[in-house]
């Protein structure tokens, strides 16, 4: 048994410490945040994530996973302190370190004993050596410690499932005994294990990151392309899929990427480069790609109503940024919404997760707790979160509510010969002759 502390109980934070614990560690999460530690406390998660909430109970009720707002506390007698606190965009795209700063602050002035912090934050190139630098600067006396980086590659929605079956765990040190210590941590996951210097471990997990979002961002270049040609994205994607080289992942168009960690990490990487004196040509047209998709959604909706959405109801299913979370980061629904209202549209939502999160961001909306309801009396539906509640939709009993049959399909999850068959004045993204 391990002595774990984790410093941050966001996504990250939270089911690092809880797997940690699964697999027979003694872990302490700490958060500043005095309100979320007293409800997990409760057993009141601060966060939906599929699994998470048994898991947590499971290993506090066993002893394993305690959380406490006290780095003395939180230090005493640990082995590894894992920073996962959270780096947001600044206003340049850079990433704001400012939570990192004061862990590492906070980690240098309780700490009892030697120590291995291990940043698990997605940070910028560099990040450790500085970490390296804060600690020891503000240590009130010299205590041996090493910085190593091992950065998370947790999905959200699926984030239990990616910890405990990686694909692979990087680990980057100038320290190669701590480097190895950490390695023998992870063990237990039976993963490949990349042992490299701090750098290139910090670097792995951007490149990771802005590599699938470009992936997504292509596709909808094709999709684009497909739309005008006459071919289906959807089958372009299967049949390239079948590469190795290419691999099915992350090949399906549609209103493109949002969430916590695509947008500022490809925002912090290309601000790197320019920062460097270098133009990253390919990360600013991936972002352009993918936030043109929210304006082109509206407007494409809008020509299926007749031209005009003032006045016109429209309803929106699906609010977080993907299935399974109620995380709004960056969604396409919050920049829908708004290009909605702005159109002069009534605008009515519905998710089956995330509606207590999306009451705290969104304005110039009617929330619906069932998509029926939502759908009565609707111009259009926007579909803009592919849950599976929504693949399974009693369609006839949806057209006989809507005042007009116009559904805009942002993730494709309807087959557009059976909905043209059925009635409805359907658009999907790149399947061929839309509206044709």
């Amino acid at each position: 048994m391990k002595q774990i502390c984790v410093i941050g109980v966001g996504y990250v934070g939270l089911v690092t410490g809880a797997c940690f614990a699964d697999l027979g560690n003694h872990v302490v999460a700490l958060d500043v945040n005095e309100k979320r530690i007293e409800n997990l406390n409760k057993g009141i998660m601060p966060i939906y994530e599929p699994g998470l909430d048994e898991l947590v109970k499971r290993n506090m009720k066993a002893g394993r996973l305690q959380f406490t707002t006290s780095y003395k506390e939180a230090l005493k007698d640990v082995e590894y302190a894992f920073i996962a606190v959270g780096t947001p965009s600044g206003a340049h795209g850079e990433a704001d370190l400012q939570y990192v700063a004061a862990a590492a602050t906070s980690i240098a002035e309780n700490m009892s004993g030697p120590l291995i912090i291990i940043n698990k934050s997605t940070v910028p190139i560099g990040t450790g050596d500085w970490v390296a630098d804060v600690v020891k600067g503000a240590q009130p006396k010299p205590i041996p410690f090493s910085v190593v980086s091992c950065p998370e590659f947790l999905r959200e929605g699926s984030a239990i499932g990616d910890f405990m079956s990686p694909h692979r765990t990087v680990i980057g040190s100038l320290d190669r005994d701590a480097a190895n210590q950490v390695a023998h941590l992870h063990l237990p996951l039976r993963a490949p294990i990349v042992i490299t210097d701090l750098r290139t471990a910090e670097m792995i997990k951007y490149a990771s990151n802005a590599f699938l979002a470009t992936k997504i961002s292509f596709m909808n270049e094709m999709a684009d392309l497909c739309e005008q040609v006459g071919a289906d994205v959807k089958e372009v994607a299967a049949g390239m899929g079948y590469d190795a080289r290419i691999g099915r992942h992350f090949l399906d168009a549609g209103l493109g990427w949002g969430g916590s960690c695509f947008p500022k990490d490809v925002q912090a990487l290309a601000h790197m480069a320019k920062k460097k004196g270098l133009e990253p040509r390919i990360l600013d047209t991936v972002m352009d790609v993918n936030y043109e998709r929210r304006k082109t959604a509206v407007s494409q909706t809008q020509k299926m109503v007749g031209g005009s959405l003032k006045g016109k109801t429209v309803g929106v299913l699906g609010l977080a940024f993907k299935p399974n979370t109620d995380d709004m980061r960056d969604a396409p629904s919050i920049d829908i919404v708004k290009e909605l209202a702005e159109a002069g549209a009534k605008v009515r939502g519905y998710d089956p997760v995330a509606m207590d999160v999306a009451r705290s961001i969104l304005s110039d909306i009617e929330f619906f707790d069932d998509p029926y309801k939502l759908a009565e009396g609707c111009d259009a539906l926007m579909v803009v979160t592919e849950w599976n509640e929504f693949k399974q939709l009693d369609l006839e009993k949806i057209k006989s509510l809507l005042k007009s049959p116009v559904i805009y399909d942002g993730r494709n999850i309807y087959d557009p010969a059976l909905m043209k068959e059925m009635g409805f004045n359907y658009r999907s993204i790149g399947r061929g002759f839309n509206g044709k």
